[in-house]
């Protein structure tokens, strides 16, 4: 096991690990991310606002790429997905992995070809399907036995649909109870142990118009170890053999999902994605030699790993407020905007940027300004002890289900998401206004 040192709060002002790698910082306290200050898009668009570093983006695409050379990479775009971030998945090769009809076709009506679109899902909505179907997706990951007959049906006999089946292959993996995916006791996908995968896929066999391509799965989210992934390949090409001594069915494709976690906090853990892309290789090979099965081909769907470490949140202070020994730090934005803190205790570093950090570190909380008492952004945050309202805060890591997330709470509107690269900056994501929220108010 890897061991893990907590940085100190000194180190911690100057640790740039978690940040885009082309961070850079002055002496005088200005960050600069993508050949621009942050302190520059604070003004230009006000904050709250996201930026996110397009070449980081690009470069952590490449980065999967070279890792699994012959699988096929889907950007998952729950993580986050709007046209820009479309358009820079298709020019880097990937393909995507969506979840809704909204997303589906946000991503085709940029362009983006619905031959490389994947749709998962665990209760698939008549219009996702039906926008699938129409749309051509390359595949449908079928989720429960009731998709089967309902998808064979819209499909319709003389109609063609390749599709995979998500399969529960009974590994506990994760960062947290509600993002492990991989177990029985959870809502996604078919279980191997009670044999409904089984019985699912043999009902997808009589079903003429639909082309099973492979098996998929998905262990849970934040995973840095790659233990889980190796078990899972065991049981999922276990799988595969019954299904050829059963059916004589041979299947071409294995999709391991996602989840590969990162680093929110210089010092955390990660997942080492060569170690991965070299040992699930040897794995699969291992496993399909014992079975007697030709090597199937990898699907990976990396959503969090591509956008989160992009991405950076940068908030103004609003109030400093001393209670007992605590210090709380409210900022202009909060659970709205990340709800992650309060959803899995995710823990976060902000930074002082735009002045000089003239004073000793002390230990804050920073809040949110929502009337709820777990509206935290950050506890137990490093911070100058000379934090006073006006400042400008940056938290990085906040590329992956932050907007993607974002609610309407308190009628605040959520934030714009602007990109930087080469020095220059603009707009991807306009801010929510009052009149966008005023609009949908059509009642009285």
């Amino acid at each position: 096991m890897t061991t893990v040192h907590e940085p100190t709060a000194t180190s911690r002002f100057t640790d740039l690990s978690v940040w885009p790698a082309s961070t850079t910082e002055s002496a005088h306290g200005h960050l600069t991310v993508g050949g621009v200050p942050l302190a520059e898009l604070a003004d230009r668009f006000g904050t709250p606002v996201y930026v996110l570093d397009e070449a980081e983006v690009r470069d952590r695409c490449r980065t999967y790429r070279d890792a699994f050379p012959d699988a096929e990479v889907l950007y998952a775009a729950k993580a986050f997905l709007c046209r820009a971030m479309a358009h820079w998945m298709d020019e880097e090769g990937l393909g995507l992995d969506v979840c809704s009809a909204g997303e589906l076709e946000l991503a085709v009506a940029t362009g983006f070809p619905s031959e490389r679109i994947v749709l998962h899902g665990n209760a698939k909505s008549p219009r996702d399907l039906d926008t699938a179907l129409r749309l051509g997706v390359g595949r449908i990951v079928i989720d429960s036995p009731s998709e089967i007959a309902r998808l064979a049906a819209a499909v319709g006999p003389d109609g063609h649909q390749k599709v995979m089946v998500r399969v529960v292959p009974g590994i506990s993996a994760g960062g947290h109870e509600k993002i492990r995916t991989g177990t029985d006791d959870q809502k996604f996908g078919l279980s191997i142990s009670d044999g409904y995968a089984q019985h699912a896929i043999a009902r997808i066999l009589d079903q003429p118009q639909l082309e099973l391509t492979g098996l998929h799965c998905h262990l849970g989210s934040q995973i840095v170890s790659v233990k889980p992934y190796l078990v899972a390949v065991r049981r999922m090409v276990g799988l595969m053999a019954r299904l050829h001594e059963q059916h004589g069915l041979i299947l071409p494709e294995l999709d391991l999902g996602g989840g590969h976690g990162i680093a929110y906090r210089p010092g955390e853990e990660a997942l080492d994605l060569t170690e991965l892309a070299r040992k699930v290789r040897a794995e699969v090979a291992d496993a399909c030699a014992t079975a007697g099965l030709p090597v199937p081909r990898l699907i990976i769907e990396p959503g969090r790993a591509v956008a989160g470490p992009a991405g950076v949140a940068l908030y103004r202070v609003l109030s400093v407020k001393h209670t007992g020994d605590h210090v709380f730090v409210a900022v202009d934005g909060g659970m709205s905007d990340n709800p992650r803190p309060a959803l899995y205790g995710v823990r976060y570093a902000p930074r002082l940027v735009g002045r000089h950090r003239a004073a000793v570190p002390a230990r804050v909380t920073v809040v949110g300004r929502h009337c709820e008492a777990g509206d935290v952004l950050a506890a137990d945050a490093d911070l100058p002890a000379d934090i006073r309202p006006g400042d400008l805060l940056a938290v990085p890591v906040a590329g992956a289900y932050h907007l993607s997330m974002a609610s309407g709470y308190n009628l605040v509107g959520r934030p714009p998401v602007a990109a930087v690269r080469d020095g220059f900056a603009r707009l991807l994501v306009r801010r929510e206004s009052l009149e966008d929220i005023r609009s949908r108010d059509v009642g009285l």
